[in-house]
Parts: C-alpha cells; structure tokens; sequence
C-alpha cells in the first residue's frame, strides 16, 4: 500500500487539503484524511504540490519529430506514448487526418501491434476524416476527401478489431446507415470539418451523434439572420472539444462556450509536430503550427499547458479546468474508471506546482521518473 500525502488534491471540479491517497496495485484504495495514514503503508511526500487525474487527449497527431498522422508507425506511438507521460497525459487518442486508404491501413495495423505492447496510455485510434466536408477541409488535403460508404468503413472497423476509438465524419454527407453502424460498433462519431445547418444539427446532434470536434473550428460561424451549426450545438450540448491555445481559437470564445455547454466542454491537444514529408508538412511558426502554404493546422500544445490557459486567460477555476482536461473526455470515451480520484479508480494521476510544471506522473499505479 503506498500513501501520496502533503499535498492539494484536485478532484470533481473541488481542491482539497490534508488528504492522503492509499493506492492499493493498479487502483486508488482510499482517500483518507491526512492523519489517518495506515503505518503500515508506504509514504509519499508531494511536498504541497497538486494531484490530479492523469490528463487525456483524444486529438493528438504526433510528438518529438515523429508525426504518427503522416507515418504512422510503432515508433512515433512509442514517442508519443513516452512524451505523453511525461507531460502528465495518462490517456490518448492518436489521431489521423484525411489521408489516402494505405495510410490508414498502415495506421491501423501499427495502432494494433503497439496495443499489444503499450504501457496503458494508448487508448486506440481517432480517425479525423476522410469522411469530411471539403467545405470546411481546413489543413486537410481536398484530394483525400470523400463520402463514406458502409463496405469501405466496415472494412477498416473489422480490420481494426477495435482500435478504432473515434472518428471525426461531416454528418450532413453520410448515409443514415454508416451512422448507424459505427454507433452500433461502440465508436464515438463526432461531427468535425462539417458545413451543417442549424437544422440538419438539431436533427443528428446527440441522435445518434454525441460530440462535435474543435469547437469554432472548420464549421461555419454564427450569424444573426442564419444561426449556422453553432447555435445547435450550444442547444443539444454534445461533448464538445475546444483547442484552447489562443491561436484556435481566441479567449472570449472560449468563455462563451463555457458558458453555453458546462461540462460538455473538454480540452484537445489537437498537437502536431514538424514533418517536411507527405500529405502534412507541418512547420513552426511562433506557437502554432502552419502548412507550407500557411493554413494553420495543430497547435504545440500540451493538455497541462490548456489547462493553465483556461486558467489564466479565460478565467475558469483551476479545478474544473482539470475536469476539462480529465473527467468529460473520460466519460466521452466511457472510461468509468478513469478521469476521477476516487475508491475504486485507476491510479493514473499527474503531480504539478503552481508554476503548471509537472512534477511526477502516476500510470496504473506505478510513478514514471522524469
């Protein structure tokens, strides 16, 4: 039995003091006041630091030079998987954008020989098109970008043989029937990269569509006279994800989708890394990063670094910035163990200071040095 004490725990949207954490293996056994360490048990000093759940990120394309989206081999899992955990990300999505059939195939066959082998960080596959509306492509090559049909996507799903996890599809293009079966097939479908109307939104938000994919992003704005897709959403509040790096989308917006959706809004990375071959050749520029024709595409963040500016440049508390970042992208993904502190959970936590910087990472119970 190990007892993490001395520290500010961050849980359900509250801070708390003197608490201690009994992890028991893989699992939290107990949250336990401060003075009612078991003496038989381990101590951990976390010196007034805070403990959260282990962040994660649902959009994620690549990290360290090694952009999984465009070369989607073990290896730039692995390099994900080890930055990840580092950052204090306990679970992740890694995603691919629109791209031809072999790329996907490749990203499948790698996403299962690394399930296979990974640490418990790598959650499975997010497939971020091709199913999208060239409307609102955004970074996303328009030759790659087509309608869906059902032999194609149960092809890929069976191949899969469940890692794929999410895809991101333009609802208003695709038959009723390849909905229908990726629903049935426990995917998450979020609608991204879509021109829908305020109607067509009404119609398949939450019914049987329950998330939409970077808030503001690639989907057509509010206007007064035609409300467009985003008024729906602020109306049916499916889980919806926001990139909060200031470039994606500015601060202001962020409140107010705060403000409109609660707990239906978490955070992305939506990260990407440099590449200078195939369909995305991402470079720097400043904090974001841009196609060689300047199109903004992922950003350089990391999910702490999200919290911290909803934090500091949007105004939401601390606590709830973390259920953001853990407890809605957990509960999108029905990972009922995840997400939370509490009897019975997953020990997957993060350790980080005032200053955001993270200290120590928990996965499954056991501390990854740093």
């Amino acid at each position: 039995m190990i007892a993490l004490h001395n520290l500010r725990l961050i849980t359900n949207g509250v801070i708390s003091d003197d608490k201690a954490i009994l992890i028991d293996g893989k699992t939290i056994a107990a949250i336990i006041n401060e003075n009612a360490i078991p003496s038989l048990a381990t101590k951990h000093d976390l010196n007034g630091a805070y403990l959260a759940p282990g962040l994660i990120d649902l959009q994620i394309y690549g990290s360290g030079g090694k952009l999984f989206a465009g070369k989607p081999e073990v290896a730039a899992l692995q390099q994900m998987e080890a930055d990840l955990l580092r950052q204090g990300t306990t679970g992740f999505f890694a995603t691919i954008g629109t791209n031809t059939n072999e790329v996907v195939k490749a990203g499948i066959e790698s996403a299962k020989a690394y399930r296979a082998q990974a640490n418990g960080n790598f959650w499975g596959l997010h497939l971020e098109g091709p199913y999208l509306n060239v409307a609102k492509r955004g970074a996303h090559p328009a030759e790659f970008i087509k309608r869906a049909t059902l032999t194609e996507v149960r092809s890929w799903v069976e191949q899969a043989d469940g890692v794929i996890t999410m895809m991101t599809i333009a609802p208003e293009l695709q038959d009723q029937e390849v909905i229908d079966y990726l629903d049935d097939q426990g995917i998450i479908i979020s609608s991204g990269h879509s021109n829908a109307t305020y109607e067509q939104g009404k119609k398949f938000l939450n019914n049987p569509i329950p998330a939409v994919t970077h808030l503001f992003n690639a989907m057509p704005q509010m206007h007064h006279r035609e409300p467009g897709y985003i008024p729906a959403i602020f109306e049916e509040r499916p889980y919806t994800s926001i990139v909060a790096d200031g470039n994606h989308v500015d601060w202001p917006m962020i409140r107010l989708a705060k403000r409109e959706l609660g707990d239906r809004l978490f955070l992305i990375t939506d990260a990407v890394t440099e590449a200078t071959e195939g369909a995305y050749q991402h470079r720097l520029e400043g904090d974001k990063y841009v196609m060689p024709d300047g199109t903004l595409s992922g950003s350089s963040l990391t999910m702490l670094k999200a919290v911290q500016n909803c934090v500091e440049k949007v105004g939401i508390g601390l606590a709830e910035a973390i259920n953001m970042a853990s407890l809605y992208p957990a509960q999108l993904a029905k990972r009922q163990t995840k997400g939370s502190i509490a009897a019975g959970f997953d020990a997957d936590l993060i350790i980080f200071n005032d200053e955001f910087k993270v200290l120590n990472t928990v996965l499954n119970g056991q501390f990854i040095n740093h």
